[in-house]
């Protein structure tokens, strides 16, 4: 296992706990398109930095045998983590079915946005 896949994971399970956990996935259906990016690039950003401590720490290397360097070549590993987990994490967004509450709590949010523009 590589500190990439594991990052991937990471961008995977970010992606079906904001789909599919109650009341977390309404109130994430609920932002703003640019919003919701933001808060998941932050996450995703966090949990690439999160595998970097580790390693740099030697926890990582402990716990499952991988071992990032904390040096320059570990920055640019650090950049292709969070590459392949925005990849993953979007990947898994496209193809997960939204539940009938995400789907209620986005027809919510357009309709208070045409109420408010005078189209309701």
């Amino acid at each position: 296992m590589s500190a990439e896949f594991l990052t991937t994971i990471a961008g995977v399970i970010l992606s079906l706990l904001f789909s599919y956990i109650p009341g977390l996935n309404t109130w994430f259906a609920a932002l703003e398109s640019l919003h919701k990016r933001l808060i998941m690039l932050g996450l995703l950003f966090i949990s690439a930095l999160g595998f970097m401590a580790l390693s740099c720490w030697g926890f990582l290397a402990d716990l499952s045998g991988i071992q990032i360097p904390c040096d320059r070549q570990g920055l640019i590993g650090l950049v292709q983590m969070f590459i392949m987990a925005v990849i993953a994490n979007q990947s898994t967004y496209a193809i997960s079915e939204p539940t009938n509450a995400v789907v209620d709590a986005k027809k919510a949010v357009s309709g208070q946005a045409d109420l408010s523009n005078g189209r309701g």
